[in-house]
């Protein structure tokens, strides 16, 4: 699989199974969407440096820390990590379109 279709994978996987769909997106307003991307993407840091993925990130606040659950694999990191990213921008565009 190429990263964009495991990142599709992932987000199809948080719609499914988790009911993160466009509905439970459009709650979140704030950006926090976005930030749990980051949370993410600095667990995959500290998997590819070869350093213990903290529950919570050091330096970044997470906005769900009980929502957090970092891999021991970075690829698995970053997968989750996209599919937030492609959520909040799914999120912005239907907000750009709404607000027109």
């Amino acid at each position: 699989m190429t990263g964009i279709e495991v990142i599709s994978a992932e987000r199809q996987r948080q719609i499914e199974v988790e009911g993160f769909d466009a509905a439970h997106d459009d709650t979140h307003v704030n950006g926090e969407i976005a930030d749990f991307a980051c949370c993410y993407a600095r667990a995959a840091v500290y998997n590819i440096l070869g350093l213990y993925a903290p529950k919570v990130p050091l330096f970044q606040a997470c906005p769900w820390p009980d929502g957090f659950k970092p891999s021991e694999d970075p690829i698995r990191n970053l997968a989750k990590a996209g599919a937030l990213i492609a959520a909040e921008i799914d999120r912005l565009q239907r907000k750009r379109l709404k607000d027109k």
